[in-house]
């Protein structure tokens, strides 16, 4: 495996690749790897050769008095990881290669950036779709890769593609959880014991959803009420918002049709988590996945 660090560099090696008619994967991440990632870079060697695997973390896409100082970041362990799973490139750039003096550009994905995670997070998708512009631009991939769990995140980048006529083609890959249900996050590593044991409630409130969405409903109202209430049963959960809404707009939906989104994100001590299930019609019924 080889380590780039710079644009220039990474760009030489993409254009390589593509001169011998190779088709080019992409993992962007931000590092603190875990077996999610490992499951975007699966994916991608299923499709592509050469893979590349970035790690940045991306100051553009943190508020104020949020977690960008002290989000894990284990440069070692990620390194040895990507390298075990066979991806032929890392790519690793200061936050000076990205965001060089003078930088002053930043792109806004507006009406989906507004909702959600926008609003709980002023300024926080402009960071994502900044970066996320530039290192499609950097790597020129055919495919990049991106997993389900911070779905809004994923719905602004496929806009963000459509938008901009980009060539990359987006696959988003399916949430990978622990055994007892809780989907796999970097910042799981803040959770305290008691708390790592009470966010396991995400996935049980989600699972509550799906139990009605198979005894047939089909409105959304008494799936975000059982959402809701599962949640009040965890004290250590200060739930911030239980929605169901179009996987397209994201904006909340009075019934089930077509693909919707059940959404969740609840603060477990200082550490805040998202969690999602997909909800599929298909021929009139209604499939979840979680």
């Amino acid at each position: 495996m080889e380590t780039i660090r710079t644009v220039e560099w990474m760009k030489q090696v993409s254009r390589q690749a593509r001169a011998e008619g190779r088709l080019v994967g992409f993992v962007p991440t931000m590092g603190a790897l875990h077996a999610g990632h490992a499951s975007l870079v699966r994916a991608a060697q299923r499709d592509c050769s050469p893979v590349v695997v970035s790690i940045f973390v991306n100051p553009a896409q943190f508020g104020p008095g949020e977690d960008f100082a002290k989000y894990p970041r284990a440069r070692e362990a990620d390194t040895a990881l990507v390298e075990s799973l066979g991806a032929e490139f890392l790519f690793a750039p200061e936050a000076a290669e990205i965001y060089p003096p003078g930088f002053s550009s930043y792109v806004e994905v507006a009406e989906l950036a507004s909702r959600l995670e926008g609003r709980a997070r002023p300024g926080h998708f402009r960071g994502v779709a900044t970066v996320v512009l530039k290192l499609l631009e950097i790597v020129q991939p055919w495919r990049a890769y991106f997993g389900r769990k911070d779905a809004q995140q994923a719905r602004i980048v496929l806009q963000l593609t459509r938008d901009f006529n980009l060539d990359a083609q987006i696959e988003v890959c399916p949430i990978v959880r622990e055994p007892d249900g809780l989907a796999l996050s970097s910042r799981n590593a803040y959770l305290s014991p008691e708390d790592r044991r009470a966010a396991v409630v995400l996935f049980r409130a989600l699972a509550a959803a799906r139990e009605c969405v198979g005894r047939g409903e089909r409105e959304a109202r008494p799936l975000v009420a059982a959402m809701r209430e599962v949640l009040a049963q965890e004290p250590r959960a200060t739930p911030d918002y239980a929605e169901v809404v179009s996987a397209d707009t994201f904006e909340p939906v009075a019934e089930l049709r077509g693909e919707c989104y059940a959404l969740l994100a609840a603060a477990f001590g200082g550490t805040r988590l998202l969690d999602n299930m997909l909800i599929e019609e298909q021929d009139g019924n209604f499939r979840c996945k979680l």
